[in-house]
């Protein structure tokens, strides 16, 4: 028996989803914890699965993806962002945005690189950098509004660069960036080799008015950058694992050299029925009214509460700050909530530089209107 077995990931701990999961399981506890909706998907959507399978796609699909489903979501992203891209050579089907966010940063990571990581970040970016030999360059957000230092940015940046990787809208913040956070990486990377994955998934969830301003609206940021997208998250299953990545023709070469040793092909039927389903764009640009009712109403909810808040402007998720309540750890307090009050959240020190404790705790609001308003029961007597 093999007991000693010396770990490509010797400090990597279990995820704070997976430890959050099963103390709420445990304790039967609400669970706003984990990212996914508790509502169903659209019918039309699983007819379209079941008319796909039934008509005999469950072969092997093309290891790129169908094309029709590439064409559409090319003429979706042109429409959106402005941004041609060719569906034969910049985009490939992936088993969800982790995996295409793994592949990204295998295709192009070398050992020694330097990657630049903003904090709170998303748990699945370092170790990906670490399996490859990279290293890790974290930069914390600031200030309980978590705003980018882009003159920080600036000073580490340096010869071993060779990749950023930024998130909006933002998990775990709700934050989004703006106008001059997409200029200022612009002209930050001018007359660089560095390259960018822009995590999108959670790009047709954006509220009060404002826009997702993807890297593809930015003819800069485009040349040089990765872009992930979720169909689990936009369409409320999440346990499809179906996504895409979108990148120029010598990303998207190398990018595939990794995607076909290691997943080959993506699950045929569901492209199929995506491919049609996507052809009504309202199926998409529905989503920011459908999330912002539910932002709207838990916080209105909670409005009693202890708790303070800004409102979230992108994802579903929601940053409640429980300062004014107790100075216990964000971890130790999460915990109890779920042990005593029966309600699970994520502690969002886990994902900052240092465990920089800002009494924040993340809630999911893609939830039922019922199990928001038990939620809100549980927090306003906290």
């Amino acid at each position: 028996m093999i007991e000693h077995l010396p770990s490509k990931l010797p400090e990597l701990q279990s995820s704070i989803f997976t430890v959050v999961g099963k103390w709420a399981h445990r304790h039967q506890a609400l669970n706003l914890s984990q990212g996914f909706p508790n509502f169903g998907a659209d019918p039309k959507l699983l007819d379209l699965v079941s008319k796909a399978m039934k008509a005999g796609y469950n072969q092997y699909a093309p290891m790129e993806g169908i094309y029709s489903l590439r064409e559409v979501i090319c003429e979706k992203i042109k429409h959106l962002y402005g941004k041609a891209y060719d569906p034969d050579k910049e985009i490939t089907m992936v088993a969800g945005a982790t995996q295409g966010i793994f592949t990204a940063i295998t295709s192009v990571v070398h050992k020694g690189d330097e990657v630049i990581v903003f904090k709170p970040a998303y748990d699945c970016y370092e170790p990906a950098i670490e399996l490859n030999g990279g290293s890790v360059v974290p930069l914390q957000m600031k200030g309980k509004e978590y705003r980018i230092d882009w003159n920080e940015f600036r000073a580490a940046i340096t010869g071993k660069t060779r990749l950023v990787i930024i998130n909006s809208p933002h998990n775990p913040t709700g934050n989004i960036l703006s106008e001059n956070d997409l200029e200022e990486l612009s002209e930050s990377l001018k007359n660089t080799d560095i390259m960018v994955l822009s995590d999108e998934v959670y790009e047709h969830m954006v509220f009060d008015g404002e826009v997702h301003r993807s890297v593809s609206r930015y003819p800069g940021l485009a040349e040089r950058s990765f872009v992930m997208a979720s169909f689990g998250k936009t369409f409320h299953v999440t346990g499809w694992k179906m996504g895409y990545c979108v990148a120029p023709a010598p990303l998207m070469k190398e990018f595939r050299k990794v995607h076909e040793f290691n997943v080959y092909a993506i699950n045929h039927p569901i492209q199929r029925a995506l491919a049609e389903y996507l052809a009504e764009p309202d199926h998409y640009l529905g989503l920011p009214e459908l999330f912002q009712k539910k932002r709207d109403m838990f916080l209105e909810a909670i409005r009693p509460s202890r708790f303070s808040f800004t409102p979230s402007k992108g994802t579903y998720f929601q940053l409640l700050d429980y300062s004014r309540i107790t100075a216990e750890g964000d971890v130790d307090f999460s915990r109890r909530l779920i042990e005593e009050r029966g309600i699970a959240s994520i502690p969002v020190s886990v994902f900052n530089l240092g465990n920089l404790d800002q009494k924040h705790l993340r809630f999911c609001f893609a939830k039922t209107d019922d199990t928001l308003l038990e939620a809100a029961e549980i927090l306003n007597v906290i």
